[in-house]
This record gives C-alpha cells, sequence and structure tokens, in this order.
C-alpha cells in the first residue's frame, strides 16, 4: 500500500486546503455521493479543515441505506415462505423495514442467511437443490455487474432454484432527483470513484450541462478528496461546470466495458424507490427479458407494496440521505439510535453517514468534553 503515502500525506492535504482557502470568495455547498467517501471526510477530519465558506453535504452514497423499505418487506415476506432461503450481505439483514428486519425474519422461523457474495448464495442452490434460494442484491453500478455474472451463471448452468430480488440502483437518476427537488441548494458534485471505475463518466456530461453544476470524479483518501472539492471550487469560482475526472489512477472515461457490457446484456433500466428519496425513474437495474425467470417477484408473485416509511418517527434517515440535515441534527441520534440499537438504516450500515459520525465524531466530542 505503499503507493498511497501520497494521498494520505497530512503535508499534501494541508497545501490543498489552503489552495481552497485561497480559491474561495463566496460560500458554495458540495456533496459527496458515496458512503466510503462520507466516512474517510470525517475520520481524516477533511471537513474541518475547509474554510467556513464551504460546506459538505453528504448525499445518499450508501447503498445499504438507499434500498427501499418496501424491498425489505419483500424480502421478509419470501424469507418467511416454506421452502425459501434468503440471502443478502450483512448489513441488509438488520435494516428496517415496516413489520421488522431480516434478522427478525430469522426470529420467525425464515432462513435468512449471509453471504459475501452473490456467487454465495448460487453455491447454496446447488448445495440445496430442494430448496428456492433468493439472493437480494442491493448496491449501486459498483456491485452490480457480480450479480449480474451470477444470474447469467445460473442461466448457463441451469439452475432453476436461484432468484434474485433486484434492488441494484443508478447514481445519475438521484442526481437528477436531488437538484429537481424545490429546496435543491446543492452547487457542486464529488462523484464516487468506485462507481466511475465501472460505468466511466459520461453519463453526468449531461447533467453537468443541463444543470450548469460542476461534477468531479473523486477518490477516497484525504488527499484525494481535498483535491477533488479544489477543482470543483475552481470549477464554481470562474462560472464553469464541467466533468472533471480526479482519480485518474482508477478511473477512466469509458470505465469497465467488460463489465458494462454484462449490465447492458442482464439489465434494463427501471423505476424504482429508494429510501428517503421516493421513486426515482431509471434510477433501478430490473432483470432483462431473457433473463426474467430468475426474477424473485415474478417467481413468486409478489405484490408490491407502495410505502417508504421509516420504522421509527424518530428516525430522520430519510433527511439525511437527502443532504437536508446532519445526523448530529436528530434528537435519537446516540441515544436512542446507535449501531448496536439503529433506529434506521443510516446507523446500520458501516458506509451510512450515522454510523460515520457515530464512530468518529462522537468520539471527538466526547474527548473534547471537560472531565
Amino acid at each position: 500500500m505503499k503507493y498511497l503515502d501520497e494521498y494520505r500525506d497530512p503535508d499534501a492535504a494541508a497545501r490543498y486546503a489552503r489552495l481552497i482557502a485561497e480559491t474561495v470568495t463566496r460560500p458554495w455547498t458540495l456533496m459527496e455521493v458515496c458512503g466510503g467517501q462520507t466516512h474517510s471526510i470525517l475520520r481524516h477530519g477533511v471537513d474541518s479543515m475547509l474554510p467556513p465558506d464551504v460546506s459538505l453535504l453528504h448525499g445518499p452514497g450508501c447503498p445499504v441505506c438507499v434500498t427501499a423499505t418496501n424491498t425489505i418487506d419483500t424480502a421478509i415476506d419470501l424469507a418467511l415462505r416454506p421452502g425459501v432461503t434468503l440471502c443478502s450481505f450483512g448489513d441488509m439483514l438488520r435494516v428496517p423495514g415496516t413489520r421488522g428486519d431480516l434478522l427478525d425474519a430469522r426470529a420467525k422461523g425464515g432462513d435468512v442467511r449471509m453471504v459475501y457474495s452473490p456467487l454465495d448464495a448460487l453455491a447454496l442452490a446447488h448445495k440445496l437443490p430442494d430448496r428456492q434460494i433468493v439472493f437480494l442484491g442491493i448496491g449501486f453500478e459498483t456491485t452490480a455487474p457480480t450479480t449480474a455474472l451470477t444470474v447469467h451463471r445460473a442461466r448457463a448452468e441451469g439452475i432453476e432454484n436461484f432468484s434474485l430480488l433486484a434492488a441494484h440502483v443508478r447514481v445519475p437518476p438521484a442526481l437528477r432527483a436531488l437538484l429537481d427537488a424545490p429546496d435543491a441548494s446543492i452547487d457542486g458534485f464529488l462523484a464516487a470513484g468506485h462507481v466511475c471505475t465501472v460505468m466511466g463518466y459520461g453519463e453526468y456530461h449531461p447533467i453537468a450541462a443541463e444543470y450548469g453544476v460542476p461534477i468531479v470524479v473523486t477518490g477516497f483518501e484525504p488527499v484525494d478528496l481535498l483535491q477533488g472539492i479544489l477543482m470543483c471550487l475552481r470549477q464554481l469560482e470562474t462560472g464553469r461546470a464541467e466533468v472533471e475526472n480526479q482519480y485518474t489512477r482508477c478511473v477512466k472515461a469509458e470505465g469497465n466495458p467488460t463489465a458494462r457490457s454484462l449490465l447492458r446484456n442482464v439489465f434494463h433500466h427501471v423505476d424504482r424507490r429508494w429510501r428517503g428519496l421516493g421513486k426515482i425513474a431509471h434510477s433501478g437495474l430490473g432483470l432483462a427479458e431473457q433473463y426474467e425467470h430468475f426474477d424473485a417477484e415474478r417467481r413468486f408473485g409478489v405484490v408490491d407494496r407502495e410505502t417508504d416509511l421509516e420504522r421509527s418517527s424518530q428516525c430522520i434517515s430519510g433527511d439525511v440521505l437527502r443532504g437536508k440535515c446532519k445526523p448530529t441534527d436528530c434528537a435519537a441520534f446516540g441515544a436512542a439510535c446507535t449501531p448496536e440499537h439503529p433506529l434506521g438504516a443510516t446507523m446500520v450500515s458501516t458506509e451510512g453517514a450515522c454510523s460515520a459520525y457515530y464512530r468518529y465524531r462522537r468520539i471527538a466530542a466526547s474527548a473534547e468534553a471537560p472531565a
């Protein structure tokens, strides 16, 4: 990991912070749309290195957090059906629906299992041919290719007891939804480097041009983030609204052609609900016609429930995901709501903003408190 040292160098970070302070002449508000970036910002104190005129908002960048309540309810329904085994990633098991979470479903007798990859779920389908294995597939374009590969392999191998509850979402439509909001106050975006590693950044050019908002593809280390912020601010200060790539060591304009081809083959764009943001047109990935036999909702005749309610009326995670408030604005933060007893998805996930604030800012506040 020695090659990363230059991106974690405190002197380099301080230089970029000084350049930012010298560049800014008026208030600007930027949003990062990546949970990994949010955690890095808080862990390394990047936001505290910025001048008062630069504000950072934390957007819907956590794939677990944005998975809609109705999807969790559907997963719970499937998990409780006889002969069905519901598989997903560990964080998903604790995300609340309207009637509890998947761990609650397991406590009621449902067969719910944690896996590290959709390929693990496919292996389970091989091992348990008498059970229907359903994989709850979540995440942005970063994780979608692995899910696509798994479904493609299931079809090639003739596996009839595997299906996908698809909940993958796409970032560009979410940016449009955020900018279309009546109370939008976003001057520029830091785009998630790992998403662009797969997809490239061609889809961002029309957004930057249409809304007059600069978008900078940014990495995850402190120097990456400060450089990305500086690039975005320089555009704003000079009246430009373009797409730039700070994360050149990993991201190419065309992304990963092999992964993109696989996504085009297995999925097509569908409307999808996001927790906190509601239904966003063309923001989801649903199985294409040649793979629809593996669609769990179709296979089991699932009736979709139109809901995006949080389990707890105290939880403001929807507002956190929209960048309308910070986790510390919530009265339940760190008291009624903790990672051990979360009220909302943003405290559950290791990429959630509430989890990041609890891990880093709560500790800092405690350290500063008088003895």
